[in-house]
C-alpha cells in the first residue's frame, strides 16, 4: 500500500499551511477574546479555492478529494479549532446535502455562492430536546400550497448568528420516525426565521454559535432538498459519515499543535537544574503522544482514502472519530500536566487547545454514539 501523499496533496498542504499561519493565526487572539468570527476569511479562502476543496473546480471548489479535506482540517486546527470549525461547516455539513441531492437551481443560488465565500452557510439539526437522538427532532414543516411552514427551535448551530442561509432538518411527516424528515434551505431575512441568542461557550470561542427559531416561517417548496417528502434522515447520515472522518483531521491538528507547544515548553522549563524534557517521566509522555498522533493521522488518511474509493465506511468513520477524539483527551491531559501551573494560566496557549479539544468527544455524534454505531455495524 502507498501511504505517501500525492504531489497535488503536498502542494495543497504547503499552501493551506502557509495560509493558516500567515492569514488566520494573526486573527486568533481577537476572535477568541471577542467571540466574533473574522468573516473576511470566507471570501478570501473562497477566492483561492480553499474554502470547499472537495467540490469541483467548475463550481468554484478546489477539485480535490476527501484526503485533501483532511489535510485542510489538520492545518486549520493547528492554528485554531474554532475558526477551523466555522470554515469547515461551509464545505461539509451545511452544503454537502445540496451538492449531493440538491436541484440545479439550489446549486446556483446557494451552493456556488457558498463555495466562493459569498454566502455563509449553517447546518441546523440539534434541538434543545434532541441531540444524539436526531430522529426525535420536533421542528415541523407543513405544506401550504407552494410553500412549507416551519416551526421549531435549533440550538448549538455553528455559524448560526452570521449565516446567510441554513440547511434545516424538519419533519414533513412526524408519524414516520426518522423517515419523515426533510432538509430545507432557509435564507436569512425570511419572515419567522430569527437568531434568538448567541451562545457563550467554554472553548471554541471564535465560533459564532447560535439558537435559531422558526415561527410560522414560510419557505418555498423549491427550497426543499430532494424531489419528494422523506429521505432527509439518510442525507444527514451520509453527510455525518464524511464529517466524522473530518474530525480525525481536526483532532490530529489539535493534538499536533499541543504536542509542539509542550515540547517547546519542556525545553525551556528548568527544574532541579535541568530542562524538564531531560526527565524520563516527561520524555515517556512525549513519546506516547508522538506515537498516538502518528496513528491518528495514518488511520484518518486510510479511511479518507476508502471514502474516496466509494467504499461503505459507516463503521470506520465512527472508529476514526471515537479513537481520535478520545486519544486527543489523553494527549491534552499530558500536555497540561507537563505545563504544570503555567498551563492553567490564560497567557499560555495550551489551555486553549485543552478547552477546544474537549468538545470533540461531544459534537457531531458523541463517543457513546460512535461506540453504538461501531457495535451495530460489527455485530450484525
Amino acid at each position: 500500500m502507498n501511504f505517501n501523499l500525492t504531489e497535488e496533496h503536498c502542494i495543497f498542504q504547503e499552501a493551506i499551511r502557509d495560509f493558516a499561519q500567515n492569514e488566520i493565526a494573526p486573527l486568533v487572539d481577537e476572535a477568541e477574546e471577542t467571540n466574533v468570527f473574522p468573516k473576511q476569511l470566507f471570501k478570501k479562502m473562497g477566492e483561492l479555492g480553499f474554502l470547499c476543496p472537495r467540490y469541483p473546480i467548475e463550481l468554484g471548489g478546489g477539485g480535490g478529494d476527501k484526503v485533501m479535506d483532511i489535510i485542510m482540517a489538520e492545518e486549520l486546527n493547528k492554528v485554531n479549532a474554532g475558526i477551523a470549525a466555522c470554515l469547515m461547516v461551509q464545505g461539509g455539513l451545511s452544503t454537502q446535502p445540496i451538492y449531493c441531492y440538491g436541484s440545479e437551481q439550489q446549486k446556483q443560488r446557494f451552493l456556488i455562492p457558498a463555495i466562493k465565500g459569498e454566502k455563509i452557510a449553517a447546518f441546523a439539526l440539534t434541538e434543545p430536546d434532541s441531540g444524539s437522538d436526531a430522529a426525535s427532532i420536533k421542528t415541523r414543516a407543513q405544506r401550504d400550497g407552494n410553500d412549507y411552514i416551519l416551526n421549531g427551535t435549533k440550538i448549538f448551530t455553528t455559524n448560526g448568528p452570521i449565516c446567510d442561509f441554513a440547511t434545516v432538518a424538519a419533519y414533513t411527516d412526524p408519524t414516520k420516525r426518522g423517515v419523515g424528515i426533510n432538509l430545507f434551505i432557509v435564507e436569512k431575512g425570511t419572515p419567522g426565521f430569527s437568531v434568538s441568542r448567541k451562545l457563550d461557550k467554554v472553548g471554541n470561542r471564535s465560533i459564532e454559535t447560535g439558537e435559531l427559531v422558526f415561527e410560522d416561517c414560510r419557505v418555498p417548496a423549491e427550497n426543499m432538498i430532494g424531489e419528494k417528502e422523506g429521505g432527509g434522515f439518510d442525507m444527514i447520515a451520509d453527510t455525518l459519515i464524511s464529517g466524522r472522518i473530518t474530525y480525525g483531521g481536526r483532532c490530529t491538528g489539535t493534538a499536533q499543535a499541543a504536542y509542539e507547544l509542550t515540547i517547546q515548553y519542556a525545553k525551556e522549563r528548568i527544574q532541579f537544574g535541568k530542562p524538564i524534557i531531560k526527565f524520563q517521566a516527561t520524555r515517556f509522555k512525549l513519546a506516547e503522544m508522538a506515537t498516538n498522533i502518528d496513528i491518528m493521522r495514518s488511520y484518518t488518511y486510510r479511511v479518507a482514502w476508502m471514502y474516496d474509493q466509494g467504499k461503505n465506511v459507516r463503521k470506520e468513520s465512527s472508529m476514526v472519530k471515537l479513537f481520535c477524539a478520545e486519544t486527543l483527551q489523553t494527549i491534552l491531559a499530558h500536555c497540561m500536566q507537563i505545563h504544570g501551573g503555567y498551563g492553567y494560566m490564560m497567557e499560555y496557549p495550551i489551555q486553549r487547545y485543552w478547552r477546544d479539544g474537549r468538545l470533540f468527544t461531544i459534537t457531531e455524534g458523541t463517543s457513546e454514539i460512535q461506540r453504538l454505531v461501531i457495535a451495530n455495524e460489527t455485530l450484525k
